[in-house]
């Protein structure tokens, strides 16, 4: 997850009385406990999400590790090709190698949609739905204003301030369901009036670069070191693809699986129905309020990314973020896009075939940049290649097939 979507997450486990807080930052320490825990055959997100449990655990000089014993990891897992699969099983592997038995590792699947919490699934599944959506909005806010602000660093102060607010509320509501999205709602709307204050000047010259690739590395800015904040340093926008995305394939797929198998008329596929209409009805009441704020930059029910990505990659044979990355480049660069970039690790699966669809999704999108950027946690000439694409992007901005729609905020 995202630095916000995994503070509002932990919020929402606090909220059904469990405590909870986010990893510590990743730093060199949890590169060294990754390195030394891994074989260096797993991806770059295994070795820094066991790097990161570890130093939970084992603690940074200064600083002592947590409790073993009353110490559970959240780690979800999912079926396909990625090695993200692999994630769960594998920690469960390190902590009993290390002596750490008694620490408890919770792994919800994606084969279910992320249903299979047990008693606290209820209001934990709805709660913590709810946080995802409001920390996507917020980051979606900060990238939108960030580029555009007079006074360096405003931006980012008032996305700290609004994640407290939403966190805070999610914590401290009532899980009732719509006490809780009232509250949640609200906060919403005051963290839209903190940004609409921001004083900025919107060049309509910057470049929009639309922004796919492997979920942990993506969003996670210690593993892409910091990509989003270097490419505005060079005076462009970001487009992130989101954590809610990857819900909606979830979920997709849950049904498509209940199809294949022949079990759409069961109590599980009305349970999973139930739940996707009472996630859609909330993601419109928490996304109303910035129906001015994010014109231009809507986000594509699930099954219009799937279209877009059929004629390359269909979902039939082919599952998980390549489908997601194929679809959304299509979809980005008829939204107005000047260029695309995919974050993945090095050797990600889902990041070698998408690069080798990407020459032809190019060619047929009017010659639209796209760039494939691997990390593997060793020093890259990063600030060079962004600079030499940001130039491409700028070319095919002045001759682009189709052009952005600007929302009224921020103002110019």
């Amino acid at each position: 997850m995202a630095y916000g979507s995994a503070k509002a997450f932990a919020a929402a486990f606090r909220a059904v009385g469990l405590d909870a807080q986010p990893t510590p930052p990743s730093d060199n320490r949890t590169r060294e406990l990754g390195a030394r825990y891994t074989s260096g055959d797993e991806c770059y997100p295994a070795k820094v999400t066991v790097g990161d449990f570890m130093k939970v655990l084992e603690g940074s000089p200064g600083t002592p590790g947590a409790d073993p014993a009353r110490t559970v990891f959240f780690m979800p897992t999912a079926q396909g090709p990625c090695r993200f699969g692999q994630y769960s099983p594998y920690l469960r592997h390190v902590l009993d190698a290390s002596g750490y038995r008694d620490t408890m590792v919770l792994a919800p699947s994606s084969n279910n949609g992320y249903g299979g919490l047990g008693d606290m699934a209820r209001p934990f599944m709805r709660t913590g739905w709810r946080a995802l959506l409001a920390a996507d909005i917020l980051q979606k806010l900060l990238l939108q204003y960030r580029p555009h602000e007079l006074e360096s660093g405003q931006a980012e102060r008032v996305y700290e301030a609004c994640l407290d607010d939403v966190c805070h509320t999610i914590e401290s509501t009532p899980v009732k369901p719509p006490v809780q999205l009232a509250a949640i709602r609200e906060a919403l709307l005051r963290a839209r009036d903190r940004f609409r204050a921001i004083p900025g000047r919107r060049d309509r010259s910057t470049p929009l670069i639309g922004i796919v690739g492997e979920i942990f590395c993506r969003l996670n800015t210690f593993s892409n070191e910091n990509l989003i904040r270097r490419l505005e340093e060079y005076r462009a926008e970001a487009w992130l693809s989101d954590i809610v995305e990857w819900v909606w394939y979830t979920n997709s797929e849950h049904f498509r699986k209940l199809k294949l198998t022949g079990r759409l008329l069961t109590t599980e596929a009305l349970e999973a129905w139930v739940r996707n209409k009472v996630q859609k009805r909330d993601e419109h009441v928490l996304l109303e309020p910035f129906s001015q704020d994010f014109i231009g930059y809507e986000e594509p029910d699930i099954y219009e990314i799937l279209e877009c990505a059929r004629p390359y990659l269909p979902r039939e044979g082919a599952f998980g973020e390549m489908v997601l990355n194929v679809g959304k480049v299509v979809y980005l660069a008829r939204k107005g896009a000047d260029g695309i970039i995919d974050i993945s690790p090095f050797t990600c699966m889902n990041g070698i075939v998408c690069e080798a669809i990407y020459p032809k999704l190019s060619r047929d999108l009017g010659g639209i940049p796209i760039r494939s950027f691997y990390f593997d946690g060793t020093q890259s000439d990063l600030d060079r290649d962004l600079g030499v694409y940001l130039e491409l992007a700028r070319g095919y901005q002045k001759r682009k097939q189709w052009p952005r729609t600007w929302p009224k905020y921020p103002k110019e």
